[in-house]
């Protein structure tokens, strides 16, 4: 399911737990997280070639602060266990966005282990954070799982008007 988050004020969420800004020592967390959530929707993740280019990927884009970032939350024990990972894509500008930018929220993911603990929420809320106070960007995308939904809902999320439809080129 895809949806669109048009910024306004942001929810309070003082008792969800602290997350951080990702930096390049967390690479490797990322790309362990990011495995996580595309084997949980399905998609089969036992070609190791990708892998390579995605710790590439996100060692750049570690390095790009104003269009990427990542939030992580640490467990004591368990080293680095949920993110939220987002960027800024240009679009042609237009009358509600001059600045012909919107955000997308690229993977979020939690260890099983940690999940139902706020998380995710917490990262997802440092990560619109960062949209809002370090960005132009005022639209902020995403593609939900079904067990996803309920969360970014809660947290202003909304079905777009529009349907969106993709195709695969082989």
């Amino acid at each position: 399911m895809r949806c669109d988050l048009i910024r306004g004020s942001v929810l309070g969420m003082s008792d969800l737990p602290e997350a951080r800004r990702a930096h390049q020592q967390d690479v490797d967390s990322l790309l362990r997280l990011r495995v996580r959530m595309l084997a949980d929707m399905g998609v089969a993740v036992s070609d190791v070639e990708w892998r390579a280019a995605a710790r590439e990927w996100f060692t750049d884009r570690l390095r790009r602060p104003g269009e990427f970032a990542a939030f992580v939350v640490d467990d004591p024990e368990g080293g680095v266990v949920s993110c939220a990972v987002g960027l800024c894509e240009p679009v042609p500008p237009g009358p509600g966005n001059h600045a012909g930018l919107h955000g997308r929220v690229l993977n979020m993911s939690t260890e099983p282990a940690h999940r139902r603990r706020g998380y995710a929420k917490s990262c997802l809320q440092a990560l619109l954070d960062w949209f809002q106070a370090e960005t132009p960007a005022r639209v902020i995308n995403l593609n939900a799982t079904a067990g996803g939904v309920r969360m970014y809902e809660s947290m202003g999320f909304r079905r777009p008007d529009n349907t969106a439809l993709r195709l695969r080129l082989t």
